[in-house]
């Protein structure tokens, strides 16, 4: 079954001072291209985290976030004790007689003051985070399949009707061939000269092969049925899906090219609306 590179997934869980939020989203692209956001503490997990996303999704345009908010007391800034006693030692030589809660209001606020703990990785959050991040993984992957089941459906639609234009362009084949003789037939009529019937049949053969349409009419049936065929395989097949419309445009624009009849050229001109239908929506087969 097909899947979509066009998803969502979302996961949240809530700890006892936090609040994790997991957010992917992914569109259509040529291969993998992954853009990941989250807090710097987390920065050294990006590689092993960039290997999962890829190993799991595959393919697309991805950008991942990861959020974390703070709902409890916790904090990474701390007052710098002895800068801040410095402070109030050295205002008090200006200020002797000055209040201590001054003091202690003016020094907080001056530089160095407070300094920034750098937050060590605790593994215990980390793993509930993973859980949170593999829920997201989960979760865009049935938005991904859930896509596909729609782009199935939307591709053996216009394979249906592509089959069946085909087979009315095929029908016209008869008429066509009638209409070349007939035409043929007119055009020495009014030379007034004597033809060799036997000539003319082979000549009349000869002409009409440059214009015969089976061989592109059974290849192209190839192509739609094995394309079919690969929707249904359970790898991901968005790549050689592309290649088997360009084989199917190929032999319908020879068809078009051999046609010579108005009818069969207005199938053709219908078959090629289908198939770039399916061209727009191959692209976002993963």
């Amino acid at each position: 079954m097909i899947q979509s590179m066009t998803g969502f997934g979302k996961a949240t869980m809530q700890l006892p001072t936090k609040k994790i939020t997991v957010e992917i989203k992914s569109l259509n692209s040529k291969g993998l291209d992954l853009n990941t956001r989250m807090p710097s503490v987390y920065r050294e997990m990006e590689l092993g985290l960039r290997n999962l996303l890829s190993q799991k999704l595959e393919r697309g345009k991805i950008d991942f976030s990861l959020y974390i908010e703070i709902t409890g007391e916790e904090t990474s800034s701390k007052i710098n004790v002895p800068i801040v006693k410095g402070y109030i030692n050295q205002m008090k030589a200006v200020i002797p007689n000055a209040d201590e809660t001054e003091l202690m209001k003016m020094a907080v606020r001056m530089p160095d003051a407070l300094k920034t703990e750098r937050d060590e990785i605790d593994e215990n959050e980390w793993k509930q985070i993973q859980t949170v991040i593999d829920e997201a993984i989960a979760n865009i992957a049935q938005f991904r399949k859930d896509e596909g089941v729609a782009l199935e459906k939307e591709f053996l639609h216009r394979i249906a009707n592509i089959m069946t234009l085909m087979n009315s362009a095929v029908s016209y084949d008869a008429e066509r061939v009638e209409t070349v003789k007939t035409r043929l037939r007119s055009a020495l009529d009014e030379l007034k000269e004597n033809v060799d019937e036997n000539r003319f049949e082979q000549e009349l053969i000869f002409y009409l092969e440059k214009y015969d349409i089976t061989e592109e009419k059974v290849r192209l049936e190839n192509h739609l049925n094995y394309f079919i065929e690969t929707l249904a395989g359970t790898e991901a097949n968005g790549r050689k899906l592309g290649f088997i419309t360009q084989e199917m445009g190929r032999e319908i624009n020879t068809m078009g090219s051999k046609s010579n009849h108005s009818e069969m050229q207005k199938l053709v001109v219908m078959m090629k609306d289908e198939l770039e239908k399916i061209k727009e929506q191959v692209l976002n087969v993963l």
